[in-house]
């Protein structure tokens, strides 16, 4: 029988469905996964802030996203290690924690489309403008969308997270892994309808933005490719697109994913794992691929490695 308290400031975690046997090699994997994630993003984030040779703006803009996966992660995966170890009935977190988290997952995800937008907006000008592109990506520019892409996700998710605050509640069961919005609205016996209405239009307008800014710019700069006969613009426009298309697809697969198994209550066990995932595979590919594309860090790293080798 479900439990009815109004208002209650402890609420219980549902988390992860996982079999005795399976505890620690699904612990051990997250663990792990955490690890790299920190390790390999806080790597990239100093590796910029050091080599002056990329202080240029399409690293300056990257640097988001290690920023945003660190974060996310951080304030997850910790919890959600914790949870796994603990039995269901011990899995408690305070209402206030709940909403944090929640405002960090939703933030996660918001700007990590936001600044992939900024970023094709960046290659747009590289690649499509590229006599005008240091003066229109400057200092000032980037500055400039470095905030939008991180204000613009703080305002919608303020919004979606300052709908569900307002409600009162009655129950206390989080049928998630970890915190979000629709566990949250859903422990209210209050009318939802708003709620449902600013989240479908917080996704429909977050995603038609995110997806028509990526085909507009990336139409844009094919037909300069095509047209173009600069073998050196082409294959550089192959080389940096090709990786931030790479790392968008990622993030837009993995989120898709999650929706389609909203969509089929029977493999809800399923979409809690995915809902984990979506932080975990992006964290931990995005800095792999930046670091494996690029000229300048593998430059840095190679220098790094022969120079310890020569000490």
């Amino acid at each position: 029988m479900e439990n009815f308290t109004l208002n209650s400031v402890t609420l219980q975690l549902e988390g992860l469905k996982v079999t005795q046997v399976s505890v620690y090699p699904v612990f051990f994997f997250f663990f792990l996964s955490y690890i790299l994630i920190i390790l390999a993003n806080i790597g990239i984030v100093v590796l910029v802030f050091i080599d002056k040779n990329l202080h240029q703006p399409m690293y300056l803009l990257f640097c988001n996203l290690p920023v945003n996966d660190i974060v996310g992660n951080s304030i997850m995966l910790p919890r959600v290690l914790s949870d796994i170890l603990v039995p269901p009935s011990e899995r408690l977190i305070s209402y206030y924690e709940c909403v944090l988290q929640a405002f960090t997952t939703h933030m996660f995800g918001a700007t990590s489309h936001t600044i992939l937008m900024i970023m094709a907006f960046d290659r747009y000008v590289a690649i499509c403008n590229p006599l005008r592109y240091a003066a229109i990506m400057t200092n000032k520019m980037v500055v400039k969308l470095t905030v939008s892409a991180w204000g613009v996700a703080f305002v919608l998710v303020g919004i979606l997270l300052g709908l569900t605050i307002r409600l009162n509640r009655c129950r206390t069961m989080i049928t998630n892994p970890f915190c979000d919005n629709a566990s949250l609205f859903k422990l209210s016996c209050e009318s939802v309808f708003i709620n449902n209405v600013y989240g479908l239009t917080f996704t429909v307008v977050l995603l038609s933005a995110s997806i028509g800014s990526i085909v507009l710019t990336y139409a844009k700069i094919t037909v300069v490719c095509v047209t173009s006969k600069n073998q050196s613009l082409n294959s550089k426009a192959l080389k940096t697109c090709s990786t931030h298309l790479f790392v968008y697809l990622i993030m837009f697969l993995c989120g898709t994913f999650i929706i389609i198994l909203h969509r089929f209550p029977q493999y809800s066990d399923y979409r809690k794992l995915s809902a984990i995932l979506f932080h975990v595979i992006p964290g931990s590919l995005n800095p792999v691929i930046y670091g494996v594309q690029s000229k300048e860090i593998r430059r840095f790293l190679s220098k790094l490695i022969q120079s310890r080798k020569v000490s």
